[in-house]
Parts: structure tokens; sequence; C-alpha cells
């Protein structure tokens, strides 16, 4: 299943791993482990180092896998949820109707 990974990365630990050099190449082993169909790096809402990852998850199990490396890396502040391309939500478009049928007012 196609998710999205959200890593924050608090000032001060960014700033240690910068200083010790190794905020690149940990990301970088990071990325290269969880193979990700994209990667954006932005400065979230908090001023905060923050990663956009988008990748595909097998199963349910894998997720220590995924976000430990930033909680022990970083301190990282992670989120993972499940995404849909414009594709996904076209094939969902009959369950969306469906529910719209039952549930809507």
């Amino acid at each position: 299943m196609r998710m999205l990974l959200r890593a924050s990365i608090p000032v001060e630990s960014g700033n240690a791993a910068a200083k010790a050099g190794t905020l690149g190449s940990t990301i970088e082993k990071i990325l290269a482990d969880l193979k990700p169909e994209a990667a954006y790096f932005i400065a979230d809402d908090d001023g905060n180092r923050s990663g956009s990852i988008v990748f595909d998850m097998q199963d349910q199990s894998q997720i220590p896998s995924i976000a430990e490396p930033w909680f022990l890396a970083f301190n990282a502040k992670v989120s993972i949820r499940p995404v849909m391309t414009p594709q996904d939500l076209a094939k969902a478009g009959p369950s969306i109707a469906n529910a719209a049928k039952q549930y809507g007012k």
C-alpha cells in the first residue's frame, strides 16, 4: 500500500547531526533502506527540518523498521498514513457513491 511518512526532526537534533557531519548521510541511509517512490524535504510549520516520503508498505509489521530509524537517529516525530493517487481515487468512486447513498443526509 502506498504510504506517506512525515518525519519532523527537532532543530537541536538536526543541528547536532549537521555539526557532526552525519545529517545527510544518515538520511541517505534511511532512504536507501526504505526505497521510496519520492522524497521531499522542507522546513515544517514549527521550523523543524522535515521530510515527506512516499513509499510502499507491504504489511503493518514493517512500521517499526520504517519509523525507528527516524526516532533513534534524530528523535524525530513520525506519522505514517495511507495515500491515494488520482487513479486510486477514481477506483474508489463507486464506494464513495455507495457511502453517500447510505449515510448522506
